[in-house]
């Protein structure tokens, strides 16, 4: 069992378990090395390259003088991005003549996390078969390093920029655009806002002040309510909230209501179906999108590619069913016409296209179809059993289950990126749903004596 990577790279306490400088180190090394070996890339007397990015958690300049050890250690060079969105490394990885890519970012964790995501040549995550390859040779020390400073290349951003602006169709403008952005703090903060006000729209920025330790805090992507207030406030046609990294987006309508990734994924597929555009007539969506989603999708004619959770699995059904469309609930949306990759900013250009195609105000595209009311709750737990083995809390889940008698769904999963247990009741009957998850959460506590409920 894979217990080192996550449904998204390594992530942890900075200082501790994976993220001790000496494993940071080591992970580094035999990352390297087997992406090395495995795309058949030889070094020849120089070093290879490997573009490295983090995101604004105090935490990351540490954490990267233990990576470019590791690195040097395995006879490449770091070229360093500075901070920037993850998938901006995605995108400049193969297009700088890098072997690999890696990024510093726990995402939408808050700051006290950090993590490690490894990209190949491509631009594309990791794949879990060398995850565990990496993980397999971990016991291993890395050997002394080769003193290779990195190279400094922070004006690289303006490369992905140029991609950024030219995925907006150059018949369409943002000019009388009243736009809210909210960068959480985090990696977007120095490039979202200039990237809409070069389109033409008028940008009312959030989230833009990072300080090493407020990524996420109260903002962005996990907590929106600072967006949709602000949207109300500025009067503004949209708001676009982004995560730590920039990987996931959400969008908020004129009036402050927030469309979610299922929304922004009816939205693209109806616009690329539109446009001849949607390839393999599918679209990859995960378990967890929603039944209203789903029937919106069969109304038009296209299939649902269903995926566990996890934007990897999503990229994986895309690459292998030949799509152009895909994503999760939680506002990773992979346009794989433009990037291998989730992109939020890319997300939030796509939307804002359909959005000016359509002439109607942001609120027409929430309203594409009826989403099923959905609960979910989250349980922040110390250690992960499989449920399973849980006798009470399996019985819970299947008296939900027979409640619901194919009317829904119940959904109980593990976080693959922070400890959290994630329930989710979908109905017809939102006050039948609270209680069916309410029930489950509590008996699973009371079961296992693992924590508290962190949301609902």
């Amino acid at each position: 069992m894979n217990t080192l990577f996550g449904t998204d790279g390594v992530r942890g306490i900075p200082g501790e378990g994976p993220l001790r400088p000496e494993s940071v180190r080591a992970l580094a090394y035999h990352g390297a090395k087997v992406l090395l070996e495995r795309q058949g890339v030889k070094v020849n007397g120089h070093a290879p390259l490997i573009a490295v990015g983090r995101d604004t958690r105090g935490s990351g300049p540490a954490l990267l003088r233990s990576l470019l050890s590791g690195f040097s250690a395995a006879g490449v060079r770091g070229l360093d991005l500075g901070v920037i969105p993850t998938p901006a490394v995605s995108y400049l990885a193969p297009r700088l003549g890098c072997f690999a890519g890696v990024v510093l970012s726990a995402s939408h964790n808050p700051a006290e996390y950090n993590g490690i995501k490894f990209f190949d040549g491509a631009g594309f995550k990791m794949a879990p078969a060398l995850e565990y390859e990496v993980e397999g040779r971990m016991a291993r020390p890395a050997p002394p390093a080769i003193a290779r400073p990195p190279f400094a290349a922070a004006d690289r951003g303006a490369i992905y920029m140029d991609f950024l602006k030219s995925a907006f169709p150059a018949a369409l403008s943002l000019e009388g655009t009243r736009l809210v952005v909210d960068c959480a703090h985090g990696a977007a903060s120095s490039f979202a806002p200039k990237l809409f006000a070069e389109l033409g729209a008028t940008v009312f920025a959030i989230g833009v002040k990072p300080n090493g330790r407020n990524i996420n805090a109260g903002c962005g992507a996990t907590a929106t309510e600072a967006l949709r207030r602000e949207v109300v406030r500025r009067r503004a046609d949209a708001g676009l909230a982004l995560d730590g990294d920039a990987d996931r987006a959400l969008i908020c309508d004129e009036r402050g209501k927030l469309l979610d990734g299922d929304a922004l994924i009816a939205a693209a597929a109806a616009r690329l179906l539109r446009r001849g555009a949607l390839k393999g007539g599918k679209v990859a969506v995960t378990v967890m999108s929603n039944f209203g989603l789903l029937s919106y999708l069969r109304g038009l004619g296209v299939e649902a590619v269903t995926t566990p959770v996890g934007d990897r699995y999503v990229t994986e059904a895309i690459e292998r069913e030949g799509l152009s469309l895909g994503g999760e609930n939680s506002g990773h949306v992979v346009f794989r016409d433009f990037a291998p990759t989730g992109d939020g900013m890319l997300t939030g250009l796509q939307t804002l296209a359909a959005w000016r195609e359509s002439g109607k105000p942001m609120s027409a595209l929430g309203r594409l179809y009826k989403a099923t009311p959905q609960v979910l709750r989250a349980i922040r737990v110390r250690q992960k059993p499989a449920i399973a083995a849980l006798g009470r809390t399996s019985t819970a889940i299947a008296a939900a289950e027979k409640t619901l008698d194919g009317r829904g769904r119940v959904f109980v999963r593990y976080s693959g990126t922070e400890p959290v247990l994630r329930v989710l009741v979908e109905g017809p009957k939102d006050a039948e749903n609270r209680r069916l998850a309410d029930g489950i959460a509590k008996i699973y506590l009371t079961e296992t004596g693992a924590g508290e409920e962190k949301h609902g």
